[in-house]
């Protein structure tokens, strides 16, 4: 029969049941940090739809024939942004959770997917900027500038976009880029034919009555550069936007350094917690 100090070094041996692998701090923040992406995915979701049905019921259409209906239609892109952040947030929350080492492997996956992704466009736009001006210009100009009165989200999109950056059409040929609208061409039987969009316009907004004068465009077209420079914003949004983004370029590679860090930090979560299911599953194994 054992001794009493042998039984006592026996029982002090024996490992201790509640012991876990699984830190309860890494599980718990995957867990929140994407139950709150997962309820901005579900926002963007929610505010796409109602924003598509309204359009789709004042327009009584919603033209989506070519890849460019759709990239240019910003109420889809919200849902399917939303839908893609929900999806990827769900499965983090739930692989975190249930300690799911599937979905956790098709969180941390997605994740490395959209961080390629991102560096990669970062790095295009760093190192070449003039060619993906150009690329721009030449994939998506005509495109905005003949939607611009079918789709009224993207409309005031433009309109916002010149009035923040003091710009007007979209190419280096700049206010002359509305010559190929169907509204503003000059060939047009509508009163707004050779003009601009208001929002072109320096001084649009009456700044006594507060009001908007959306005829000050009217006849931009016929006037040479120097003239209508008097008048409008002459310079396409593109460069202007190159052209901020090289003055700011300090301020932008911070946030998408900072960015960058972020989702390499999450990843690194992810796949701490996925090996430490998996220590987990072989001492119960053991």
């Amino acid at each position: 029969m054992p001794s009493s100090n042998h039984r006592r070094g026996y029982y002090r041996r024996q490992p201790n049941s509640n012991f876990t692998y699984v830190s309860p701090c890494v599980k718990y923040l995957i867990f929140l940090l994407n139950f709150i992406f997962w309820l901005f995915g579900g926002l963007l979701i929610g505010i796409g739809l109602y924003a598509f049905v309204d359009k789709w019921q004042l327009t009584g259409w919603v033209k989506l024939e070519t890849v460019y209906d759709v990239i240019l239609n910003i109420s889809l892109v919200m849902v399917i942004m939303g839908g893609v952040i929900f999806i990827v947030s769900f499965a983090g929350c739930v692989g975190a959770l249930r300690e799911n080492t599937c979905l956790l492997k098709f969180y941390s996956l997605c994740l490395l997917v959209f961080f390629l992704i991102e560096m990669g466009i970062a790095i295009l736009s760093f190192v070449f900027p003039h060619r993906m001006q150009t690329v721009l210009e030449e994939n998506f100009t005509d495109q905005i500038i003949h939607t611009y009165r079918d789709d009224p989200d993207l409309q005031n999109f433009i309109d916002f976009a010149q009035q923040e950056f003091k710009c007007c059409g979209l190419s280096s040929e700049g206010y002359m880029d509305w010559s190929k609208n169907e509204y503003f061409n000059c060939s047009s039987p509508s009163v707004e034919h050779c003009g601009v969009p208001f929002s072109c316009c320096m001084n649009a907004t009456d700044l006594s009555s507060r009001l908007v004068n959306i005829m000050c465009g009217y006849g931009v077209q016929t006037l040479t550069i120097a003239e209508a420079g008097k008048k409008v914003w002459t310079s396409g949004c593109i460069e202007v936007v190159r052209s901020w983004a090289e003055g700011n370029l300090y301020t932008i590679a911070g946030i998408a350094l900072g960015a960058a860090l972020s989702q390499l930090f999450v990843i690194y979560l992810s796949k701490t917690l996925e090996g430490q299911i998996e220590l987990q599953k072989s001492r119960w194994a053991s």
